[in-house]
C-alpha cells in the first residue's frame, strides 16, 4: 500500500488523502496485491540518512540520545524480574549489532529488554530466585529460536499468508492478558511505600502528558530518576552494596538450564513478542519513510531479533525487542542513518563493565518499581486494546467474541488457579493462563470459519503492537 504524510512533516502518522492512481479513500495504493509506504519522510530536506556529513561529535550526541531513550525501560525489566544489569545492557548493546549485521545495516532499531515475558519471569522465578532464574532463561532462548521459525515462514510463504494466523483478534487480547496478568505484583511492590510510589506515577504521568521533545520519548526513565530522588530525600535508600561495588568489572551471567515447563511458559509468549517485533519494523518504515518490510525483509528483521534473543537467554539476559522509544527518537531528531543506533549500541556494552552503575540500579527501592509498573502494566494492556481498536476488530462477529473471551477467560483465570499440570512419562509439566490462553487462541482462529485478517491492509492497524509506542 502507498501511505502519504499530508501534514509534511516526517514522523506524523502516514493517513490521510488518497495518492495516485488505484489508490483508495483510506489512502493506500495497492499494486499487485502488495503494498508499500511512500518515500515521504525522505523528500523532506530536514531528513538525515546518512549522519556522517554531521561529524562525528555531532554523532556521538545523538547515540547518547538513542542510550537515554532505551536506558529506563531497559534497566526495568532486570529490576523487575531479578537478572542481572549489568548482564541487560551488555546483551542489549551485543544483541543490536547483531540484529544490525543481519539486517545489512539498513534497519534504524535499538534492540532494549521486552516487557512481554515479564510475566513468563514472574511465573517461573516469582520472586527472582537465583535458583530458579536459570530455567526462567532456557524458555526465553527457546521463545527467541522460534522468532527464527516465523521467519523461515516469512521467506517461504511472504508475510500476509502467514500472519492470517496471527490476527489481532489473537494478539491483542493476548497482550491485554499480559499486562493484566502482571498487575497485582505492581500493587504488591507499590504499596510498600505509595508516597514513593505515587511520586513515580506522577511522574512519569506528567511527562507522558505534557511532556515535550526528548521528554515526552523518556517518561519511564525520569519517573526512576525523579522518585528516585526524592527517596533519598527521605533516606529511603540502601547505599550498602553501591559502596561496596567494584567500578570496573565483568558482568554477572546466569548460565540457562532445561526444563520444559519454562519452556512452555516461555514459548507461547513469543507470538505478542513477535507481533510486536512487526509493529516495530511498520513504525520505523512510517516514520522513515522506507519499506523495512520489503527490505531487507522481516525474515531478516526477525531473524535478527531472535538470535539476539535466544543468545542473551542462554546467558543470563532478558528477550530482547525492537525499541518503540527509539522510534520516537528519530522522529524527534529526524536523523534515520542506523549507525546512530550502533553508536548507542556501544555505550550500552561500556556501561556493562561497570558493577558500581549495576549496584545503583539495584538499589532503586521496591516501592519506585511498584510505582512505574503500576503505569506500565497498565499501558501494555492499553497497547493490546488499541491492537484491536485500530485494526478495526469486529465484535459483533460471534468468532471474534468467542477467541477474545475464551484467551481472557484461559489467561486471567488459569493463572490465578496456577496453570495446568500433567505428567508426561517421569516429568511433571504446567501450562501457565498465558500459555493455555495464547495456544487456545491460536487454535480457534485457524478452526472458526471467517478469518478475514489481511496484513498490510493499514499501517496504523500493523504498526499497533509496538509495546513502546505509548
Amino acid at each position: 500500500m502507498l501511505w502519504q504524510n499530508t501534514t509534511g512533516q516526517p514522523g506524523c502518522s502516514w493517513v490521510g488523502r488518497p495518492v495516485g492512481e488505484g489508490s483508495t479513500d483510506k489512502g493506500y495504493h495497492v499494486s499487485e496485491g502488495k503494498a508499500t509506504p511512500t518515500m515521504g519522510a525522505q523528500d523532506s530536506p530536514e531528513a538525515i540518512y546518512d549522519a556522517r556529513k554531521l561529524g562525528k561529535p555531532k554523532m556521538a550526541v545523538f547515540g547518547l540520545q538513542h542510550m537515554f531513550a532505551m536506558f529506563g525501560a531497559t534497566i526495568l525489566v532486570p529490576t523487575l524480574t531479578g537478572l542481572s544489569v549489568s548482564a541487560t545492557l551488555l546483551f542489549a548493546g551485543v544483541g543490536t549489532l547483531l540484529f544490525h549485521f543481519i539486517s545489512k545495516g539498513k534497519v534504524p532499531a535499538f534492540l532494549g529488554s521486552s516487557f512481554a515475558f515479564i510475566a513468563g519471569y514472574a511465573a517461573i522465578a516469582p520472586n527472582g530466585e537465583a535458583d530458579l532464574l536459570p530455567y526462567a532463561c532456557l524458555g526465553v532462548a527457546c521463545a527467541g529460536l522460534l522468532y527464527l521459525v516465523l521467519s523461515a515462514l516469512f521467506k517461504v510463504f511472504g508475510p500476509t499468508r502467514v500472519m492470517r494466523f496471527f490476527p489481532p483478534v489473537v494478539t491483542g487480547p493476548i497482550v491485554i492478558s499480559i499486562g493484566l496478568i502482571l498487575a497485582s505484583s505492581a500493587i504488591t511492590n507499590a504499596s510498600t511505600n505509595w508516597p514513593i510510589a505515587l511520586v513515580a506515577i506522577a511522574i512519569i504521568v506528567i511527562a507522558n502528558i505534557w511532556g515535550k521533545g526528548m521528554i515526552k520519548i523518556i517518561p519511564i526513565l525520569l519517573g526512576v530518576v525523579g522518585s528516585y530522588i526524592v527517596a533519598l530525600i527521605f533516606h529511603q535508600v540502601d547505599f550498602t552494596e553501591v559502596a561496596s561495588a567494584n567500578f570496573v568489572g565483568l558482568q554477572k551471567f546466569v548460565i540457562a538450564k532445561f526444563d520444559i515447563t519454562s519452556i512452555l511458559v516461555m514459548a507461547p509468549i513469543a507470538i505478542a513478542a513477535m507481533m510486536e517485533h512487526i509493529g516495530d519494523i511498520s513504525a520505523i518504515s512510517s516514520t522513515t519513510g522506507k519499506n523495512f518490510i520489503s527490505d531487507p525483509g522481516l525474515h531478516r528483521t526477525l531473524l535478527g531479533d531472535g538470535l539476539a534473543t535466544a543468545i542473551a537467554g542462554m546467558f543470563g539476559g532478558p528477550a530482547n525487542t525492537t525499541y518503540g522509544e527509539n522510534t520516537g527518537v528519530l522522529a524527534l531528531s529526524r536523523v534515520y542513518d542506523p549507525r546512530v543506533i550502533r553508536i548507542a549500541a556501544v555505550y550500552a556494552i561500556i556501561l556493562s563493565f561497570s558493577p558500581k552503575f549495576d549496584a545503583l540500579v539495584n538499589s532503586i527501592p521496591t516501592a519506585i518499581v511498584g510505582g512505574v509498573s503500576f503505569v506500565l502494566y497498565g499501558m501494555i494492556s492499553a497497547v493490546g486494546v488499541r491492537n484491536v481498536v485500530e485494526n478495526q476488530v469486529d465484535l459483533t462477529k460471534s468468532r471474534n467474541l468467542i477467541i477474545a473471551a475464551v484467551i481472557f477467560v484461559s489467561g486471567l483465570g488459569f493463572s490465578s488457579a496456577g496453570g495446568i499440570t500433567f505428567t508426561i512419562g517421569s516429568a511433571d509439566i504446567t501450562l501457565t493462563g498465558l500459555a493455555i490462553a495464547a495456544l487456545a487462541g491460536v487454535v480457534l482462529n485457524a478452526v472458526l470459519p471467517g478469518n478475514d485478517y489481511e496484513f498490510g491492509k493499514s499501517v496504523e492497524g500493523d504498526k499497533s503492537a509496538d509495546l513502546g509506542s505509548y
